[in-house]
Parts: structure tokens; C-alpha cells; sequence
């Protein structure tokens, strides 16, 4: 039809003929003016077949981008019609039966079970399309089972085109990878109900703490998976992903889109960094999480009123690919820090009890332990230590990781974000009125949670100031992870015997967004870091989140920070405020206790700095200066970030690392002697 034409109504009862003006194109809906016998005009929709007055609906156009995959029975009869599904049998009570339907194809015959005949039909025409498929992750198959996978490297001798992980176990290292479920699809029950008809969920406690007072378990192939929340209904999925995680290498995790860092954060010329680059698998991430969570449980067990908690994290020791041979190094719990009226000039306060800081201590504690079993050759071969080539300190054994949880993301950058932001492919680009803050060095604040930017000052602190009632700062725990990710673990005066010690993954238990993540650990200075000596380096973490994501817990904290080592009989609690235990006394893990132990070593066991007893300086700020290579990656640390424009690293007053061990305490130092508990964590 023209765009502008007359045509002739035919006469109908009541009313003259009337000619009708046409407007527009015919690919569209038309307005037109009918002129009466009268001389009267009035508009009438014309639609896409030309019929006046509207009578017919408007034909919309067909979005195939929303068009829904095809069911497993429908993407077999394309492949194979006039198929014939045949009804096996059916058991179970009565009211919840379960049928069972075959299909013949190819000579060969598939069952396949449900709570139904249309879901037992599914799952005999998805067994029937797996021989279909040349390869276990073809995008047919993926696709007739409502699972999307994309950007598939059908070269790769894994099929996924991504390294698989060490650790995973060798029983699922020729799985399908990893398959990226999107929001839009379905939920994880769902999932694992059509994977699996007939499977039921149980709730086997109901007595745990409010962030995760309901355990939800379902059992496949005789392997049980839980999931832990504060209502059943987030059980069943967290549950349910775990047991999809570990049978089907399913991940849930929506971050699929590059991690590469912002042109805000101070990094433009950083190569992206992929999600599935940086991830740990599933499986091990709640395994980790799981050893953790339970020895913190075991050991409160009698200490009720040390059993809340905000934070709670640990350290664990791997092995090799074996998840069994994990082992859980230490354990601590606490968000604070100290009061600055309390702090000690003889270093037997502890300044930060923020429970990721207090684990890492309890690490030094662990590696102390392990040095000490160099001090008798029947034992030395137990520690995860060996001597390094050149017969100068030592190096962790090659199979040896370590790997820390933390039930919620740490403090600082790497929690400056809001948890309901939509997360996008474009990611990425942040658009978040805060964005210039992103990246930025942070302090916690005296007494008190959370985190403030850094101030443009010279980063010095007085002790005077202090004790007048300036608020002691303290950097953040994203800003410590940071520096362990340069100059490692160990600190400084362990830097004598032992090459630095980086962490293998990072898994967290909730708020984790994996771009502000890897920015908060490594992602921000990763261009502006540079002249570090070997063997330092900018390590990159491996991060996951866990299938049963704890909540937020509202309320105050407590004003106590629990803490274990493997080794010792129970826990230790420090109040928070004082940085000592309730009687005064100075915790193990202070910075005298630490030094203590190092003064134990110098002169009876090897050294990379060559340092002896005689030449080793005996005040704490000296011993700490003395390791030169140590002090050069520090100070390229505080050199990256300036670069960045992200801050200056805060020191704390000088004073508090100037003091030294008396003849009372050094004849009070704990001797070495060879625990059974410990050689049995160590590989031969």
C-alpha cells in the first residue's frame, strides 16, 4: 500500500459510504481519517493487514533473544523423531511415587527418573542426547539442559581451556570446567532436582548460631552436602551448590566479567585479569572454609561466652592435591583494636586484634615451631622447612600452601562497595559515587569498626600525641593483605632464616566482588610496583566465596579476640582494648613473645642474612632493619602507593618498637621440644 491512497468502504446498515485517507507505511500501524457522508472526520487505527478499526491484535515481532532453550525431550526428537518412551515401572509410597521411562535410540536403550512421568521422560532424552556428544561439555547438550557455557576451547587437553588447579583431586580434573549460571536462570535447587529427580533435602540441626542456625543436607551417590543459613530455604540452595559444585563443576558465582582494574584506581596499563584466572575451585574454597569453621566450633565448645563473634579466620596448610591432608594452622576471631592509653613499650601489648591479622600471627607462631625442629637433626626432616641451595636459611618445601579464610570481606578497599549494586559485564568501569576513593590506603580507628581514608601527612604518629587523646590509626586489612602480597607472611624478622612466604588462595565467607578484591590485594599497585629483590614479588592470590555465604550480623562486637596455633592445648582470649589477656599478661603472639623466640634461634640454626648471636642487634627496631631485602620491598611497597596517588602508609610511634628482652625474660623463653602433633602435619 502507498503511503497516501483512497479506497472505498462498502456500504454497511446505518451508515453512508465514507471515504477513507490512508497515512504512514505498511510496515507500521497506520492512522487514518474517515470523512462521513456528513462532512465529519475521525481517526481510525489501521494494523499490519490493513484492517480499519483495530479489530485485529497488533502482530508483535519475535525477540529471538528471548526465546527459551529447548527442553532435553524436544532437542532429541530434532535429532531423532518418532521416538517412543516406554514406561519402566514406578515405586515408592503412593504419594510419592517415583516413575521410571525408557528410550530406545541407536539400539541403545536410556532410562530416567522422577517424581513424575514428564520429569522421568527428561531425564531419559538428556541420557540419551550425552551419547550424542563427542565432548562432556558440548554446548548442545549444556543447552537442552538449560545450562549456558560459553567462549568453550574444545583444544585444551581439559576441554575448558583454563589451568586446572593443583589441588583439585585427580577425579575431577577431566570434569566438565567450570559452568557460569547466570541470575536468570535457575536456581540451584531447581537445577539439581532436574539433574536429579527425586532427591530429597533434610534438616539435620537446628541449634546453630543465628548467621547459620539451620543445617540443610541432600544425599547423591551416598556423598552427603550441606549447607548451612539462617533459614531452611537458603539452606537447600547453599546445599544444593555445593553438591552441583563437586558432581557437575557448576559455579554460581555471577562475576564473570574481567577484573581489570579502574583507570581510578592508579593502574591504566594493567593486563585484565579474568575471573576464572583468579578463581579457586569451589570444592576447595568449602572444604577450606568448612576446617576452619569446625575447629573454631571444637574449640569453644566449653567457652560459651567467648563463642560470639563477628569476624572469624584462619590459616590453612596444604600438602599436596589431597583435600584430606588439609590441616588448619590457626584459628582467631576479633574486629579491634587496641586503646591507645595501652600501648607498651616493651612490645607486649598486641595492637591489632582484627581476627585475619591475629591469624597471621598465629602463622609465625606455626613457622617459629618449624624452624625449631632444625634445632635436633631426628626431627628436622619433619619440618615443612628445607634448606635452601646454597646452604644460606631455609625455603618451604615445593608441595607446601597456605591458604586463608575470612568470613567476610577484610576491612578497608576491599569492602568499600554496596553488596546490592548490579553487577554487570562492564563492571569493571566503576560508576559508584565514591569512585575516587577507590584504591585508596585506609586506617581503622581507635576503639571502634571500620575504616577512614588516610590523611595527606607525613604518616607519622607520636606517642605523646597519642597518649594526649589523638586517635591511634592503624592500616587496614585489605592494606596488610596488600603488603603480605609483596613482602610475604612471615614479617620481617623470619625474613633472616626463611625466603618469603605468600599466600596460595584467599576465600572469603560473604561480600565478596571479586574486582574490588583483587584491586584491595594486589590489583591496585601492580603497575607502579617495581625494583623488587628476588626472590619478592607481587603475588596474586587465588579468591573464592563459599556456598553458604554468612550473613550480616547486626550489633555491637565483642571487645575480645580468641586465637589458636596448632600445638597448643586450647585457646588464648585477649581483650581487645588492653591487648593482653584478662590477668595483664602479654600474649604469646606479641611482638616480645615473637622476638623472644627469634633471640632462640639466632646462632643455632642457619640464616640468609648470615647474622650470628654475637652481631645480632638486641633491640626489636634493629632486628627488624637488619634484613635488608625485607626493608627494600617494604619500602617499594609505601613507593607503589604513593606512585598511585592512593596515600602514605601510616607508621605507628617509633617508641613502642624500640625496647629490649631483659635477662627475666629471656630465661622465661619457651625451649623447643618435638610435638607430636606437629610432626605428623609435615611431609617427608
Amino acid at each position: 500500500m502507498s503511503s497516501t491512497a483512497e479506497k472505498s468502504i462498502t456500504e454497511t446498515p446505518g451508515k453512508e459510504n465514507s471515504v477513507v485517507k490512508v497515512e504512514g507505511n505498511a510496515d507500521e500501524m497506520m492512522v487514518v481519517e474517515e470523512t462521513t457522508a456528513q462532512g465529519l472526520k475521525r481517526a481510525m487505527p489501521v494494523e499490519f493487514d490493513g484492517t480499519v478499526g483495530g479489530s485485529s491484535k497488533k502482530k508483535r515481532k519475535r525477540n529471538p533473544a528471548q526465546s527459551q532453550p529447548k527442553n532435553a525431550v524436544c532437542a532429541l526428537n530434532e535429532l531423532r523423531p518418532g521416538l517412543i518412551y516406554n514406561t519402566v515401572g514406578m515405586s515408592g509410597p503412593v504419594h510419592a511415587p517415583t516413575f521410571t521411562i525408557s528410550v530406545e535410540v541407536n539400539g541403545q536403550v536410556f532410562e530416567g527418573q522422577g517424581r513424575s512421568k514428564k520429569l522421568a521422560k527428561h531425564a531419559a532424552a538428556e541420557a540419551a542426547l550425552r551419547s550424542f556428544v563427542q565432548f562432556k561439555n558440548a554446548p548442545e547438550a549444556q543447552q537442552a539442559m538449560n545450562m549456558h557455557i560459553t567462549d568453550l576451547d574444545f583444544t585444551s587437553d581439559n576441554g575448558s581451556g583454563t589451568p586446572v588447579h593443583p589441588m583439585l583431586p585427580p577425579a575431577r580434573r577431566n570434569n566438565t570446567p567450570r559452568l557460569p549460571i547466570h541470575p536468570g536462570d535457575k536456581s540451584p535447587v531447581m537445577l539439581l532436582n532436574e539433574l536429579r529427580p527425586g532427591i530429597k533435602f533434610e534438616c539435620v540441626s537446628e541449634d546453630g548460631e543465628p548467621y547459620a542456625k539451620f543445617t540443610m543436607s541432600v544425599t547423591i551417590d551416598v556423598e552427603t552436602f550441606e549447607g548451612t543459613a539462617p533459614h531452611k530455604k537458603l539452606g537447600k540452595a547453599a546445599a544444593a551448590k555445593a553438591a552441583l559444585a563437586k558432581l557437575y563443576n557448576v559455579t554460581f558465582s555471577p562475576f564473570s566479567s574481567p577484573l581489570q582494574p579502574n583507570r581510578n584506581l592508579g593502574s591504566p596499563g594493567a593486563p585484565a585479569v579474568s575471573f576464572e584466572q583468579m578463581a579457586l575451585p569451589q570444592v576447595l574454597a568449602d572444604h577450606i572454609a568448612r576446617l576452619v569453621i569446625n575447629k573454631f566450633t571444637s574449640l569453644i565448645e566449653g567457652q560459651p561466652m567467648h563463642s560470639r563473634r563477628k569476624v572469624l579466620a584462619g590459616m590453612v596448610m596444604t600438602t599436596g592435591p589431597q583435600m584430606e591432608d588439609a590441616k588448619v594452622i590457626s584459628v582467631a576471631t576479633g574486629t579491634k583494636c587496641i586503646n591507645g592509653e595501652h600501648m607498651s613499650v616493651r612490645g607486649a601489648s598486641l595492637n591489632d586484634t582484627h581476627a585475619e591479622i591475629i591469624a597471621r600471627r598465629c602463622l609465625c607462631d606455626f613457622i617459629y615451631s618449624q624452624l625449631e625442629m632444625h634445632l635436633n637433626p631426628e626431627t628436622a626432616e619433619q619440618s615443612i622447612f628445607v634448606a635452601r641451595p646454597n646452604s644460606k636459611g631455609y625455603q618451604v618445601k615445593e608441595n607446601i600452601k597456605f591458604h586463608l579464610y575470612i568470613n567476610t570481606a577484610p576491612c578497608g578497599d576491599a569492602r568499600i562497595f554496596s553488596p546490592h549494586e548490579a553487577v554487570t559485564q562492564d563492571d569493571s568501569i566503576d560508576k559508584h559515587p565514591n569512585r575516587k576513593a577507590r584504591g585508596q590506603l585506609r586506617t581503622k580507628i581507635e576503639s571502634g569498626e571500620g575504616t577512614i581514608p588516610v590523611k595527606s601527612s607525613d604518616g607519622i604518629q607520636t606517642w605523646d600525641g597519642v597518649l594526649q587523646g589523638q586517635r591511634l590509626l592503624t592500616m587496614s586489612c585489605s592494606d596488610k593483605i596488600a603488603r603480605w602480597n609483596v613482602v610475604g607472611v612471615q614479617g620481617a624478622l623470619l625474613s633472616h632464616f626463611v625466603e618469603p612466604i605468600y599466600l596460595e588462595s584467599i576465600v572469603l565467607g560473604s561480600l565478596f566482588h571479586p574486582s574490588h578484591m583483587y584491586r584491595a590485594v594486589c590489583g591496585r599497585i601492580e603497575t607502579t610496583i617495581q625494583g623488587l629483590p628476588p626472590p619478592y614479588r607481587l603475588n596474586k592470590p587465588l579468591m573464592s566465596l563459599i556456598t553458604s555465604p554468612e550473613v550480616r550480623q547486626p550489633g555491637k562486637a565483642p571487645n575480645y579476640s580468641v586465637n589458636w596455633t596448632i600445638g597448643e592445648q586450647g585457646p588464648e582470649i585477649i581483650n581487645s582494648v588492653t591487648g593482653k589477656d584478662d590477668r595483664g599478661v602479654a600474649s604469646r603472639l606479641s611482638k616480645q613473645g615473637l622476638f623472644r623466640r627469634f633471640l632462640n634461634l639466632i646462632g643455632r640454626i642457619s640464616t640468609i642474612t648470615g647474622i650470628a648471636f654475637n652481631s645480632c642487634p638486641q633491640q626489636y627496631s634493629d632486628a627488624k632493619e637488619a634484613v635488608q631485602d625485607y626493608k627494600m620491598a617494604k619500602e617499594q611497597l609505601v613507593l607503589a602507593f604513593h606512585k598511585a596517588e592512593l596515600g602514605t602508609w601510616l607508621k605507628k610511634p617509633i617508641e613502642q618498637d624500640q625496647f629490649e628482652l631483659d635477662d627475666s625474660m629471656l630465661k622465661t623463653m619457651r625451649l623447643p621440644s618435638p610435638i607430636a602433633s606437629l610432626t605428623s602435619l609435615v611431609c617427608h
